[in-house]
């Protein structure tokens, strides 16, 4: 039986540069990272989740083929990969600490119908919500 997601991918164009995105500017620790042949599998998680990790796969790694690592690597450089939402129980605390060291946000905080929400991008063009959750879910709101 399935018990939950514990690993998802982050495409990145470099995997140190990445993993010290996550680590110096989101507070992320890394979880693995192994040396297997022709690519290292580095994997990154929030301090708070232990459950979840993310693995920072290179564009330029194995199991691609040509084609797709191109297509892949258009996608990501046009900043058009949504690579998930992040929680937090400080919307507008994180994204003002986040800013000061240097990551770009196409979206500062903003209300909506499930909380408080601003759009970051990582080092490679993916961007993230970080999304922090009202208590109370008001639907009745016109938020368009």
């Amino acid at each position: 039986m399935i018990q939950g997601l514990g690993i998802t991918t982050v495409w990145t164009f470099d995997q140190q540069r990445t993993k010290a995105f996550f680590t110096e500017k989101l507070d992320f620790e890394v979880r693995s990272e192994v040396s297997m042949g022709d690519m290292t599998w580095v994997t990154v998680g929030a301090k708070e989740q232990q459950g979840v990790e993310l693995a920072l796969m290179s564009l330029d790694g194995p199991g691609l083929d040509p084609e797709s690592a191109e297509a892949l690597k258009k996608l990501v450089g046009k900043g058009v990969m949504g690579a998930g939402a992040f929680r937090t129980d400080d919307c507008r605390g994180d994204y003002e600490t986040f800013r000061a060291r240097g990551v770009e946000f196409v979206q500062e905080p903003q209300e909506r119908p499930y909380g408080i929400e601003a759009i970051f991008r990582d080092d490679n063009g993916n961007w993230y919500s970080l999304t922090q959750r009202s208590d109370e879910l008001d639907f009745s709101k016109d938020w368009a």
